[in-house]
């Protein structure tokens, strides 16, 4: 007998809906853990329908991570970005890299997670350091003009920031709803900027 509420899920799944799923379950079993059954149980489809959509698990898992690379190269292609002093390039570029880290949380989160032990995995990591790199640059621009201290490194400084920033994947929540509200990221996005480029220390009182 045909199983007709299945074959309706699977009429009813688009990629996006797939890969919400299997992102869920790659950061929660990790993807090495994470066999094509888990992901049609988790789905409610059959791998065959899953296979309607995608080769296998790892075209899934470059969907994913090439979906949370996208969004943080576009950021360097954005107006605050591309124009003006760098220090202002790059507070443009620290915020918003905090902003869609947590408006793409599980999808970010899966991106730092890979471990280079596909081919995926070593193109999302190489595409990280093209990334980190760029960043980096922009830094070091911004050192040479003057416009930030040239006593810490930039590759060091610029690794500090992104520690800073990715820690948030370890203990930021979602709410129950899977969405992030927008004052809370724009707080959030805030705090990390003026911990950057000012520090905790308060101005001197007059």
């Amino acid at each position: 007998m045909v199983d007709n509420s299945r074959t309706q899920r699977r009429d009813s799944y688009t990629v996006d809906t797939l890969l919400a799923v299997t992102v869920r379950v790659f950061n929660e079993r990790g993807y090495d853990g994470t066999s094509m059954e888990d992901l049609s149980r988790a789905a409610g489809i059959t791998k065959s329908s899953i296979y309607h959509h995608v080769r296998g698990k790892e075209e899934l898992l470059r969907l994913a991570v090439g979906r949370a690379l996208d969004h943080l190269f576009a950021i360097l292609d954005e107006p605050g970005a591309a124009s003006g002093p760098a220090v202002d390039r790059l507070e443009h570029v620290v915020r918003r890299t905090t902003e869609v880290l947590l408006l793409e949380l599980p999808y970010v989160t899966l991106l730092l997670r890979v471990r280079g032990n596909t081919g995926t995995e070593l193109w999302a990591l190489q595409r990280r350091r093209e990334f980190d790199q760029r960043v980096s640059d922009l830094l070091a621009e911004a050192v040479g003009a003057g416009e930030l201290r040239a006593d810490v490194e930039p590759r060091l400084a610029t690794r500090l920031l992104f520690g800073m920033i990715n820690s948030l994947v370890e203990w930021y929540r979602e709410d129950p709803d899977g969405s992030v509200a927008g004052p809370a990221v724009q707080h959030i996005a805030d705090a990390v900027t003026t911990l950057a480029f000012s520090g905790l220390r308060a101005a001197p009182r007059r």
